[in-house]
C-alpha cells in the first residue's frame, strides 16, 4: 500500500463542520461479537438510527465520526488477536441511504465541503485498514454514501429483496465523493461503472436490483431475505478460510490500456449529444472515472476531496437542493388541498371512453384503488378494444412477475366495459378522456349526471381547456373538478388537480386523495388557460415555431434550447406530446393571450404531418422531411434568430408568464411552478425547476425587475 487512507487525512483539523451537526439524527454504530461455525469471531456493527424504517440511516458527521470511533476501537482490537474479521450492516430494511444531505447544504464555504468529504474518506477508507478482513451485508436500500459503505469493504453480500442499490449523486449534481469514483470502475470495469455512476442517476435516477448488482460484480454473494445474515455469516467463515472469490469485471491491464480510454471517450460524445454541456456533475464524474484506471487509491480520493469540494458550493447543487426539498417534501404535503375526512369514499370508478389514454386510466386506477372500474364508449367494438389493451397489459406485469396469477386475474374481473351508461349509477368518481373540445366534454358530463349519485365526483382530464366552462350546463356543477395527467400515464408522476370559483372542497379533497392513492403527486391549479405545465410548455415550443418561421434550420432550433437542460429539444417535446395536441394547446394559449403567445396558421401544417422532422436512431432531431420541405418552406421567411436570440426570447418569456401566473394565484407559490415542471415536463434538477434558473441567468431581472428568489435558494452563494 502506497500510503494508508489513515494516514492521509490524519492531521486535518474537522472541527468547522462539527457545527453542523445541530439537528442530525445520529446513525449508531453499536457492535456485538459473533462466533462463526469455524471458531473465528467477527465484529458485527449495525447502523441504526433508533427510527422506523420510514426514517432511514443517514451519514451525517456526527454519525461518521462515532463510526470512525467504533472502527478504531475494532482495529486495536484486531491488533490484539480478540477478533478476526468486521461485518458492517444495516437496521432492518435498510444499509443507508447516503449522506445527510440537510447537512451537506447547509455547508457555506469551499473549504468546509472538502471538509465533509475528507470525513467521508477518512472514515469508510478504515474499512480497508482494519488488519482484519471486513465484509459488508447489505440487507436492504444501499444509496450514494451507503453503498460506498460497501465498497470501501474488503467483501460484500446482498439481501436479495433489498430496496435499491445506486450511486444516484450525478442526479443531485455532485459525485459520489466517498470513494465511489475511484473504487467502482476498479471493482467492475470501467463500462459498468459509467452506467451505474453516469447513464443511471441521468435515467431519471433509476436504481439496482440485487441481482443486477450482484451481476455487475458489485457484490460478492447474493441470499435470499429468509437467512440473509445466517447465509452471509456462514459466506464470510468460508472466506476466512480460503474460500476464493471471483471478480469476473475486475478490470485487467488489457482493459485499462485500451479499452478504458475509449469508453470515455464514447461516453464524453454521448453526454454532449444527450445533455448538452451546462450540467456540471456528469463530467465531473467521468473525469474522475477516466484517472481512476491508475494510480493509488489516496490519490483517488483527493480527486473526489476536490471534485465534491468544487460541486457542493456551484449554482447547480444548490438548485438541485431546491428541487430535491421540493419532490421529498412540498409534493407528499400539497399546498391548499382540503381537509381528506371531506373526501367521498371511491368504491367504483367510471371512465368515459375506452380510447389509449382512458385504457391507461384504467389499468392504474384497478392497479392501484383496487376497486371495480367501468369503461364506456360509443359502440361496443371500442370498449371491447380497450378493455382487451387492459387485460394485455396486465399479462404483461403477470409475465414479468410483477403481479402473481391470483392478483391478474383478480384486477382483470374488476375491469368492466359497456355501452350501457345506466352501469355508472354507483359510480362515485367519474373521470371523462374524450376528445378536447368544450361541446363533446359538457355533453358527455350532461348524459353522466342525470344517471350518477348526488354526491358523486366529476372529473375532467382535459390539458387546457376551462373547467368552469365544461361544467357551466351541470346541475351541479360544484362536484366537477380538473383531474389532468401527464403522458405516459403510468410514468408520470404528476397530477394538477383544477379547482373552478364553484368547485365544493368535498370535490377536491376526493381529487387529493384519490391522485395520493394512485401513487401521484397533486399540485393545486386555478382554472386558467393551459394550468401550469401547458401554459409554459407552449411558451417553449410556441418560441421554437417562432424561429422556425423565420427561417432557422429546426437542428440550429433544437441547440438554441440546450442551455435549457430539458431531458429534450422542442420539437421532440411536440413530437411526444403529439403534434395535433401541440397545435391545440398552441391554440387556446393564443386565444387566451394573443399578445404573448405565438399563433401562426402554419402551426397547423405542422401538426398535419406524421413526420415532420428527421431523426437519427437515438431520436435526436436533424432536420426537415422532404414533406416538411414542400409544405412548410413557401411559410418560411429568410430572417434566422441567432442562437441567443431564441435562447433570451424563450427565457424573458418564461420568467413574464411565471410572475403573471403568480400575480393571478394560477397557484399558492412560485415552489409550486417548479415542482409541476420538475414532475410534469422533466425539468432538470440541475436548474432547480424554472425559476432559479431564470433568476441565475438575469432574465427575472430583465422581465420584471425582480427575482422569484433570494439569492441563497437561487444558488449564488456569496463567495
Amino acid at each position: 500500500m502506497a500510503h494508508s487512507i489513515s494516514a492521509q487525512y490524519a492531521n486535518v483539523d474537522f472541527s468547522p463542520i462539527q457545527a453542523l451537526t445541530d439537528g442530525e439524527v445520529i446513525t449508531h454504530s453499536p457492535v456485538r461479537d459473533i462466533r462463526l461455525a469455524s471458531g473465528k469471531v467477527l465484529a458485527l456493527i449495525t447502523l441504526d438510527n433508533g427510527r422506523d424504517h420510514t426514517r432511514p440511516n443517514t451519514l451525517g458527521p456526527a454519525t461518521l465520526t462515532a463510526l470512525g470511533e467504533t472502527l478504531d476501537g475494532l482495529t486495536a482490537r484486531a491488533a490484539a488477536g480478540e477478533i478476526q474479521a468486521v461485518g458492517i450492516t444495516g437496521k432492518q430494511y435498510i444499509l443507508a441511504a447516503g449522506a445527510d444531505l440537510s447537512d451537506i447544504s447547509k455547508v457555506g464555504s469551499r473549504d468546509d465541503a472538502r471538509l465533509i468529504a475528507q470525513l467521508g474518506h477518512k472514515v469508510l477508507g478504515k474499512l480497508g485498514e482494519l488488519g482484519v478482513p471486513s465484509f459488508a451485508f447489505v440487507n436492504g436500500l444501499a444509496l450514494g454514501g451507503g453503498l460506498e459503505i460497501a465498497l470501501n469493504s474488503d467483501y460484500r453480500t446482498v439481501d436479495a429483496s433489498s430496496a435499491a442499490i445506486a450511486l444516484p449523486e450525478v442526479f443531485l449534481g455532485i459525485i459520489p465523493g466517498w470513494g465511489g469514483a475511484y473504487l467502482l470502475p476498479n471493482l467492475i470495469g470501467i463500462e459498468n461503472a459509467l452506467e451505474v455512476v453516469i447513464s443511471n442517476p441521468l435515467k431519471q435516477n433509476r436504481m439496482l436490483k440485487p441481482q443486477q448488482a450482484f451481476d455487475l460484480g458489485i457484490v460478492d454473494a447474493i441470499f435470499p431475505a429468509a437467512n440473509y445474515l445466517e447465509n452471509s455469516l456462514a459466506w464470510a467463515d468460508a472466506v476466512l478460510g480460503g474460500k476464493k472469490v471471483e471478480r469476473k469485471n475486475e478490470p485487467g491491464k488489457i482493459e485499462r490500456l485500451t479499452k478504458w480510454p475509449i469508453a470515455i471517450k464514447m461516453a464524453r460524445g454521448m453526454l454532449e449529444s444527450k445533455i448538452g454541456t451546462v450540467p456540471k456533475s456528469p463530467y465531473a464524474a467521468l473525469e474522475l472515472l477516466d484517472k481512476a484506471r491508475s494510480g493509488t487509491k489516496a490519490e483517488g480520493f483527493a480527486r473526489e476531496d476536490e471534485a465534491l469540494a468544487d460541486l457542493v458550493t456551484g449554482d447547480q447543487f444548490a438548485a438541485s437542493m431546491y428541487a430535491f426539498d421540493l419532490v421529498q417534501k412540498r409534493a407528499k404535503r400539497p399546498v391548499g388541498a382540503p381537509d381528506k375526512a371531506l373526501a367521498k369514499k371511491v368504491t367504483k370508478v367510471g371512465i368515459i371512453g375506452a380510447g389509449l389514454m382512458a385504457s391507461q386510466f384504467a389499468l392504474l386506477f384497478v392497479r392501484k384503488l383496487q376497486v371495480p372500474v367501468l369503461i364506456t364508449d360509443l359502440d361496443q367494438a371500442r370498449v371491447d378494444k380497450g378493455v382487451a389493451y387492459i387485460h394485455e397489459q396486465i399479462g404483461t406485469l403477470e409475465s414479468k412477475g410483477r403481479l402473481d396469477a391470483d392478483s391478474a386475474n383478480k384486477l382483470r374481473a374488476l375491469v368492466t366495459g359497456t355501452t350501457d351508461k345506466s352501469l355508472y349509477a354507483d359510480c362515485d368518481f367519474v373521470i371523462e378522456a374524450v376528445f378536447e373540445e368544450v361541446g363533446v366534454k359538457q355533453q358527455v358530463f350532461g348524459e353522466i349526471e342525470k344517471i350518477i349519485a348526488e354526491d358523486a365526483i366529476l372529473a375532467t382530464n382535459t390539458s387546457s381547456l376551462s373547467v368552469e366552462e365544461i361544467g357551466a350546463k351541470l346541475q351541479h356543477p360544484e362536484r366537477l373538478v380538473g383531474f389532468h395527467f401527464f403522458n405516459p400515464v403510468a410514468v408520470m408522476p404528476l397530477i394538477e388537480i383544477v379547482k373552478t370559483p364553484t368547485t365544493s372542497e368535498a370535490a377536491l379533497s376526493t381529487a387529493f386523495v384519490v391522485a395520493k392513492n394512485l401513487g401521484k403527486n397533486a399540485v393545486l391549479t386555478a382554472d386558467a388557460p393551459g394550468f401550469v405545465v401547458n401554459r409554459l410548455l407552449a411558451k417553449v415550443m410556441g418560441e421554437a415555431a417562432r424561429a422556425v418561421y423565420e427561417g432557422t434550420p429546426i437542428i440550429d432550433v433544437e441547440k438554441a434550447f440546450a442551455p435549457l437542460g430539458l431531458p429534450m429539444g422542442p420539437f421532440q417535446l411536440i413530437d411526444l406530446v403529439g403534434w395535433k395536441v401541440a397545435a391545440h394547446v398552441q391554440d387556446t394559449m393564443a386565444d387566451a393571450f394573443p399578445e404573448r403567445f405565438y399563433a401562426n396558421e402554419n402551426f397547423h401544417a405542422l401538426a398535419e404531418l406524421d413526420a415532420v422532422i428527421e431523426k437519427d436512431k437515438g431520436g435526436r432531431v436533424t432536420g426537415w422531411t422532404k414533406q416538411a420541405e414542400k409544405l412548410l418552406k413557401p411559410a418560411v421567411g429568410s430572417t434566422p434568430a441567432s442562437a441567443d436570440t431564441i435562447l433570451r426570447r424563450v427565457q424573458d418569456g418564461l420568467a413574464s408568464e411565471i410572475k403573471l401566473m403568480l400575480d393571478d394565484g394560477v397557484v399558492p407559490e412560485v415552489e409550486d411552478i417548479d415542482l409541476c415542471l420538475i414532475l410534469g415536463a422533466g425539468w432538470p434538477f440541475i436548474d432547480g425547476g424554472a425559476s432559479p434558473y431564470l433568476d441565475r441567468e438575469g432574465a427575472s431581472e430583465r422581465a420584471f425587475g425582480g427575482e422569484f428568489h433570494t439569492p441563497q435558494i437561487r444558488g449564488i452563494e456569496n463567495r
